[in-house]
């Protein structure tokens, strides 16, 4: 008897979460990074983009109103979540150059190799399972002298606010779609084969969690 209420109550948890996956979490994703202070990080990089681009973690298409027409051709949008895509779709419409969505993992891109100018990716490194397979895509489907544009947070220099991004990681991640707090995105992408050609590492102002606002933005190229 035991046994099988601890399976049922795994199999109630296993139901809650899908649902909380599903119906909360991409609404929560699409407000939380819509906030302002975020919104402010996306216009430093997204602008810099040009003429083919590929974007992981499309999310919600919060970086849509960003790109400059006068220099996108073209873009393709990676993201896992349908719910996501969901929110995008008008704003895919609506867009100043076509838009095509992919329902698909940034690990595991079907698409062609040397296919961007650009790629962008804005916030999502942090949630990526595994990063090095999605940098290695990134190297894969740039042009020569294309260029990988970041903007993610991750682990901060303060020892203080270190143990407690470490402390909460594990939470954070199980109400935030697997996102951590605690990855270090400049090593993380020159592990992968990429130099930075700029970077800037800075706490995001009027962020309400610190332990969330330690902000990386950047360009890189692959060596």
């Amino acid at each position: 008897m035991g046994c099988a209420r601890a399976e049922d109550a795994q199999a109630e948890n296993t139901l809650a979460m899908g649902f909380y996956a599903r119906h909360i979490l991409p609404h929560m994703i699409n407000i939380g990074c819509g906030m302002e202070a975020i919104t402010e990080q996306r216009k430093r990089i997204v602008p810099r983009a040009t003429g083919r681009v590929l974007e992981l973690g499309f999310g919600s298409g919060l970086n849509l109103a960003h790109y400059d027409p006068q220099r996108v051709t073209a873009l393709v949008g990676v993201e896992p979540s349908q719910e996501l895509l969901g929110f995008a779709a008008p704003r895919a419409a609506s867009a100043p150059f076509p838009v095509e969505m992919l329902n698909e993992s940034a690990e595991a891109i079907p698409l062609p190799s040397q296919s961007f100018d650009s790629v962008v990716v804005t916030l999502s490194l942090c949630t990526i399972p595994n990063t090095a397979a999605a940098l290695s895509e990134v190297r894969r489907l740039l042009k020569p002298g294309g260029k990988f544009l970041f903007s993610e947070h991750g682990l901060a220099p303060d020892a203080n606010i270190r143990r407690w991004q470490q402390r909460l990681n594990p939470l954070w991640g199980k109400l935030m779609g697997g996102c951590h707090l605690n990855r270090k995105m400049d090593e993380l992408i020159c592990a992968a084969g990429f130099h930075l050609e700029e970077m800037d590492a800075a706490y995001i102002p009027d962020m309400p969690l610190k332990i969330a606002s330690y902000q990386y933005v950047g360009i890189a190229v692959p060596n």
